[in-house]
């Protein structure tokens, strides 16, 4: 059985976490010796906090390096030689339902939507919404890697079209769609998804990894913007309907009014 070493390169990957959390943490002393001042129970409480992103971060990267992007790479090689290509677009498609679905900034951020617009905007409907979204780029960035597609024939008509869909979205929508892009792009898209176009891209014929390998991350950052502009498109309808049956129960009822009181006085 072959020897897996699973902590090769772990102080390297710690100097990393390291170097990335020193500058916070120096702004953060910064602050607290002038302006926060904060108790020496939410000291510790941070303290300990930044102990566990210091181990959870450097544990998080350690498992991309030798689990995540190996067997994307690896993935994306075999799937690649399949005899029918097309499959990939529906391989892509599950794919990237499955790892938004598991994204945890995405789920930070639907609790966050949902929890400011009290409810208005249900968590699972942003959850389904984004990982659909993803989904669909996903499938696009594999179609487009088989055909041999150029990348700005999606960004230029997607950017545009989102363009077009501000227009007849709420404000609330337009700014939640813009988060989103970014947000859907985490490390569970960017390390083991990738991976797998870029082995995908080095195994079919005449395709340059360089060249069609890169660019998905793109796609996926466009795909949440119209899947969310177009709900807010929905929720729109939504709000003009409720409000249309609002205006015609009152006047239904001013209507019985008036005839109530017309009785009374005949």
């Amino acid at each position: 059985m072959r020897d897996i070493k699973i902590f090769y390169g772990f102080s390297h990957m710690l100097i990393e976490v390291a170097f990335a959390l020193i500058p916070l943490l120096i702004l953060f002393v910064f602050f607290q010796i002038f302006y926060l001042k904060l108790s020496k129970q939410k000291l510790i409480n941070l303290a300990v906090g930044v102990v566990l992103t210091f181990i959870g971060l450097a544990l998080f990267l350690q498992g991309v390096h030798i689990g995540f992007l190996p067997v994307g790479e690896q993935m994306g090689s075999v799937l690649g030689n399949l005899p029918n290509k097309w499959i990939l677009i529906v391989i892509g498609f599950v794919l990237g339902f499955v790892a938004t679905f598991a994204e945890p900034a995405v789920r930070i951020l639907n609790y966050e939507v949902e929890k400011v617009s009290s409810g208005y905007i249900p968590q699972q409907l942003m959850l389904y919404t984004l990982s659909i979204g993803v989904a669909v780029s996903i499938a696009l960035s594999m179609g487009r890697i088989i055909y041999g597609i150029p990348l700005w024939y999606f960004l230029v008509p997607g950017y545009l079209i989102a363009l077009i869909l501000i227009r007849f979205s709420t404000q609330t929508f337009v700014a939640i769609a813009f988060d989103s892009g970014g947000v859907a792009t985490g490390p569970m898209t960017v390390t083991f998804v990738l991976a797998m176009a870029l082995g995908v891209a080095s195994a079919v014929e005449g395709r340059d990894p360089l060249l069609d390998g890169f660019g998905m991350i793109s796609l996926v950052a466009l795909s949440p913007i119209l899947s969310v502009l177009i709900l807010g498109i929905l929720y729109g309808r939504k709000e003009k309907e409720i409000e249309r049956e609002c205006e015609l129960e009152t006047e239904v009822n001013n209507d019985n009014r008036k005839k109530g009181n017309s009785q009374k006085d005949s």
